[in-house]
């Protein structure tokens, strides 16, 4: 893959949370207590994590999300800013909390409760703010733990600018028309496409976005259709043990290439191999690699 002599500027509108992860020997059932082996805390949110991903990866970002008046809100910040993620137009509400996400993992499967508390508090003048960014952007990434209203509004000031958008469409949501259409690449769980682009199949939902919808699944598998054929990537074996977050690591590895003029299939293939990295460590963000560590592949 190329890395080019230009540092790409990414604006990363979208979620920071506190996730609590519960480790147990299996999911409860309705009515069921059962006990957890233990708890942990890290860093997450969907935006937060491709801003870091994209930061260890070269890139020089900027956040806009929005954290309460609380301590999680304070250690999100801080964390940021280590990671050389520019925070200037992070809003700080005192309407409600700092989001947080609830995780039970077992057997290698998360069931993930999120409670967006802060990030449905970030309004469309919070973006509108900091449109001076927009304007030498490279890119703008959202993904959907925010209001739709500010997806909406986010995608429309970046068309004004002239400046291309990648959506992981996560936690699914019926997108309109015209993110559809505005969008420069979509990234979407297999088993959530109905609720993104309704019943078509989903080879016929692939053809209608050739090169531009990225499909996903648990596997590290990424399938598109690259306007004559399906492309099918894969890579995996037996280091893959943590998969919250691999998403978000997949859109950071596959946005750094775009950036820097790479090809789809390489920008896919790094996409791949980002996000496989991820797993090699507990929580979303820890595991993110930095470009120094894909030196000489």
């Amino acid at each position: 893959m190329n890395i080019t002599s230009e540092q790409p500027k990414i604006i990363v509108v979208g979620s920071s949370s506190i996730d609590l992860v519960l480790n147990t020997e299996h999911h409860p059932k309705p009515n069921e207590t059962v006990m957890a082996i233990k708890s942990e805390s890290f860093f997450g949110g969907k935006g937060a994590n491709q801003a870091v991903g994209t930061a260890r990866l070269g890139a020089s970002v900027y956040f806009i999300g929005c954290v309460g008046v609380d301590p999680f809100g304070q250690q999100i910040l801080r964390n940021l800013v280590d990671e050389g993620v520019n925070v200037g137009y992070v809003a700080e509400t005192e309407e409600s909390a700092t989001g947080t996400a609830y995780v039970t993992a077992a057997g290698g499967v998360n069931s993930i409760v999120v409670v967006p508390a802060s990030n449905y508090c970030l309004k469309p003048q919070h973006i509108a703010n900091a449109e001076k960014f927009f304007e030498t952007a490279n890119l703008v990434l959202l993904q959907l733990e925010i209001p739709m209203d500010i997806v909406e509004f986010t995608v429309e000031l970046a068309k004004k600018n002239n400046v291309k958008v990648g959506i992981y469409a996560s936690p699914a949501k019926e997108l309109s028309v015209q993110v559809l259409e505005s969008a420069s690449f979509i990234v979407a769980k297999s088993n959530e496409l109905s609720i993104v682009f309704g019943q078509e199949k989903r080879e016929e939902i692939l053809k209608k976005y050739a090169n531009k919808l990225f499909v996903r699944d648990d596997s590290n598998s990424t399938t598109y259709f690259n306007g004559s054929e399906m492309k099918y990537y894969r890579n995996d074996h037996d280091s893959v043990l943590h998969k919250l977050g691999m998403g978000d690591a997949f859109v950071s590895g596959l946005s750094i290439a775009l950036c820097h003029g790479n090809s789809v299939d390489e920008a896919v293939k790094f996409g791949n191999d980002v996000s496989l990295k991820v797993t090699k460590n507990r929580g979303s963000q820890r595991g993110l690699p930095y470009l120094k560590d894909f030196a000489g592949q």
